[in-house]
């Protein structure tokens, strides 16, 4: 066998990628699509933000008995449009949620329940929304959102998860959040102004602004559990004030003399045919291809569901950071983070560490772009959680090991190398395994949980170490400063009395 500088197995990874970058990169431009995307594509990911965010974690922005929305922050550093807001937004059946001016992109999956969702961007238009829906609005849209009255009997409340990333432009204002309630905006002018600009009566105008405001999620007055299945058409809520901030009064005029609001159409993961489909589990990836409003939208989204003791084979994101929101279940993450610089003494082995940690239903997770990563379930749970990519591009996952593995395409000799085994070892290691990206591994997550526990108690011996070593040196100091002290007063030293003889 010809004689090999032998590399390490990382360089070889480092290479696939490279190659599929560019082949990503020739194929996407051969794509009739907006110019402004192409320059869009996030560069990477780091790790200022947490990898993991727990359900306890979320933060409350508003709360009544009709509903309630939480935010959490993540993916500070992903290149691109990073940081990213998700919004969990939870109506109780029967609800109404005001409307809202969007100052970000939106792009949303409903969890739970079912309803209505309205909006006007260029037109009025609305759509039924269900468990599995996904959909995006544009910056600048205004939209409201009803739970349906049956939910009451069901029981079931209606929940979205949004993700909302930042706009590119130089005047954005950080101060400004994902969006601003319509009441909030209207009566932030004066009422000379807004008179106006309605052109009211002063007293219509005085009317309004000493009344007073109401909470973000109301009870829906338009429409009552005896009366949800015999006219839908109450649940359009009239849309002229939603008319004056989009810019579209005749739309308004229109939807007064009968003319029907336009009917969108939403994609459903539980519905569409799955990527990939095998006992162990199922994936689906939902891109600009698959539904048209995503064309412009730098987010994604994918649905992976393990069933018990699976795993979603080993692989890495080529084009896109991942955030994701476990939705029933629990299971273990894997990531890696090593790289050659990292095996450098003058690094810091402690930032660079692989990492594992488990989720639980209602966490969110992410995972940088080009960062190896493996999600596992327990050998008596399921796992499901969707996925929020942060690119609307077709990001093939790049997968370590099965049929679809990358190293195949590496020559048998380098690999051989590279592992410091023989090309017929290599022919049995990628040959063995006969299934791809969701595969079987029968207590692969407990193995990991008794890891993270070893790995936090150890973490935590570290920590009570240092602390002692901490306070050790701090004593240290502290008696030095007294003896310091204690000379200090004896300065300068008392003359010696003579000797009498």
């Amino acid at each position: 066998m010809t004689k090999l500088t032998v590399l390490p197995l990382f360089a070889l990874l480092c290479f696939v990628l490279l190659c599929t970058k560019s082949w990503a990169k020739s194929e996407e431009f051969d794509e009739s699509e907006e110019e402004n995307d192409v320059a869009a594509v996030p560069s990477c990911c780091g790790f200022s933000s947490p990898l993991l965010i727990k359900k306890d974690q979320w933060k409350p922005i508003f709360a009544t008995k009709f509903g309630q929305i939480s935010t959490v922050q993540i993916g500070e550093g992903c290149g691109g449009m990073g940081p990213y807001k998700i919004h969990s937004i939870t109506l109780e059946p029967n609800s109404l949620l005001l409307p809202l001016l969007l100052h970000s992109d939106m792009v949303f999956f409903v969890d739970s329940g079912s309803g209505i969702l309205n909006w006007v961007e260029a037109e009025a238009a609305s759509s039924e929304i269900r468990r599995g829906d996904v959909y995006r609005l544009r910056p600048g849209t205004v939209f409201y959102l009803q739970s349906k009255p049956i939910d009451i009997f069901l029981g079931t409340k209606l929940r979205i998860y949004a993700i909302f990333s930042n706009t590119e432009e130089c005047l954005h204002d950080p101060c400004f959040g994902a969006y601003s309630s319509i009441t909030d905006l209207l009566f932030g002018f004066d009422e000379t102004i807004l008179r106006s600009a309605f052109g009211v009566p002063e007293e219509i105008i005085g009317l309004m602004t000493n009344r007073t405001q109401p909470p973000l999620i109301v009870h829906d007055m338009l429409s009552t559990p005896g009366e949800a299945n015999t006219n839908t058409n109450m649940w359009q809520l009239q849309p002229r004030l939603l008319k004056f901030f989009a810019g579209d009064v005749s739309a308004a005029e229109n939807k007064k003399k009968g003319k029907k609001t336009k009917n969108a159409k939403t994609l459903n993961v539980f519905e569409s045919e799955p990527d990939f489909q095998s006992p162990n589990g199922r994936t689906i990836t939902i891109n600009r291809k698959d539904l048209k409003v995503l064309s412009g939208s730098m987010v994604g989204v994918s649905m992976v569901n393990l069933t018990q003791a699976s795993m979603m084979g080993p692989h890495w994101n080529p084009w896109a950071c991942e955030i994701s929101v476990v939705l029933k279940g629990s299971g273990m993450v894997r990531v890696l983070r090593s790289s050659i610089s990292s095996r450098s003494s003058t690094s810091s082995s402690s930032e660079c560490k692989n990492m594992r940690f488990k989720v639980e239903e209602g966490d969110i997770f992410a995972v940088p772009r080009l960062h190896p990563m493996a999600q596992m379930s327990f050998i008596d749970e399921s796992l499901l959680f969707i996925g929020f990519t942060t690119s609307a591009r077709n990001n093939e996952p790049q997968f370590l090991a099965g049929q679809r593995s990358a190293l195949r395409f590496l020559d048998r000799e380098v690999l051989a190398a590279s592992l410091n085994v023989s090309s017929v070892m290599v022919d049995g290691l990628l040959g063995a395994q006969k299934d791809a990206v969701v595969l079987g591994c029968p207590y692969c997550a407990e193995g990991e949980l008794e890891k993270l526990k070893v790995e936090t108690e150890m973490k935590k011996r570290d920590d009570e170490r240092k602390r002692e070593e901490e306070e050790a040196k701090k004593e240290e100091e502290e008696r030095r400063k007294r003896e310091e002290e204690e000379e200090k007063k004896q300065w300068p030293p008392q003359p010696q009395q003579p000797t009498q003889r």
